[in-house]
C-alpha cells in the first residue's frame, strides 16, 4: 500500500488546514506539517485553475532551498470560481454575506490546486467541481456565518457543515476536492512518483 511505499520519503504537509491534515492521516500516510507565511497575491490577468496552480506554487517557494533528497512538499490552495471571478476566503461577515447571496440559487466552480515539490522536480494537478445551491434566505446564511465562522474558508462555507447539508442541491465532480483536496489525485501522484522512481532506480542497476 501507498503507506509502506512511501517508507522511504519525507512527506511534507504545508497547510494548517485541519480538513486537508485529517485526509492525509485517514490515508495512512506518515508526514510533517511545516508552516510558511505566504502572501497570498496573484497576478490580476490569470483566471480559474490558473490562479489556484499559481498559489499552489506560490506556497512551496519558500521551502525549496531546504528540501532534501527524499523530501516530498505537498502544498495546495483551493478557490470558488463564480461570475467569472474567484471567491477566496471572506474577511468580514458581511463579505461572507455578500459571497453566499451570490451562490445561492446558483452554481459554481470549486477549483483545488495541489502542487509536489522536491528537489529535482514539482508536478501541480487541478481539480474542478461544480457545485449547486438552493435558494438560500438571508435567515438561513446568518444562521450558518454566526454559528460557524466560516472565514478560513474559499467561498465562505464548508459542504461538510450544516449549510451543506441543507443548501446543496447537486454536486458533479468530487465531494472531497469541495472539502479541500482532491484525494485520489494526490493518492495517484504519490503513487505515480513512487513508481518512477523505482523503475528508474532499476533501469540504473
Amino acid at each position: 500500500m501507498l503507506h509502506d511505499n512511501l517508507k522511504n520519503y519525507n512527506i511534507i504537509l504545508a497547510s494548517g488546514s485541519p480538513r486537508r491534515q485529517q485526509f492525509f492521516k485517514d490515508l495512512g500516510l506518515d508526514f510533517s506539517i511545516r508552516l510558511k507565511p505566504v502572501e497570498e497575491i496573484y497576478p490580476k490577468r490569470l483566471n480559474h485553475f490558473e490562479i489556484s496552480d499559481y498559489l499552489a506554487q506560490l506556497k512551496a517557494l519558500p521551502f525549496k532551498e531546504e528540501l532534501q533528497a527524499n523530501d516530498i512538499l505537498i502544498t495546495s490552495d483551493t478557490i470558488v470560481w463564480h461570475n467569472n471571478k474567484a471567491l477566496g476566503k471572506p474577511k468580514t461577515e458581511q463579505e461572507a454575506l455578500s459571497m453566499l447571496q451570490s451562490l445561492s440559487n446558483n452554481t459554481h466552480e470549486v477549483i483545488t490546486s495541489v502542487c509536489f515539490t522536491s528537489k529535482t522536480y514539482e508536478k501541480t494537478l487541478h481539480a474542478i467541481t461544480k457545485v449547486t445551491f438552493k435558494a438560500l434566505t438571508d435567515q438561513e446564511i446568518n444562521y450558518y456565518i454566526n454559528t460557524y465562522k466560516p472565514f478560513d474558508k474559499a467561498g465562505a462555507y464548508g459542504i461538510q457543515e450544516w449549510i451543506g447539508y441543507i443548501g446543496v442541491t447537486q454536486i458533479e465532480g468530487s465531494y472531497f476536492n469541495v472539502v479541500g483536496l482532491p484525494v485520489h489525485d494526490v493518492y495517484k501522484v504519490l503513487n505515480d512518483i513512487v513508481s518512477k522512481t523505482s523503475s528508474n532506480y532499476s533501469e540504473k542497476n
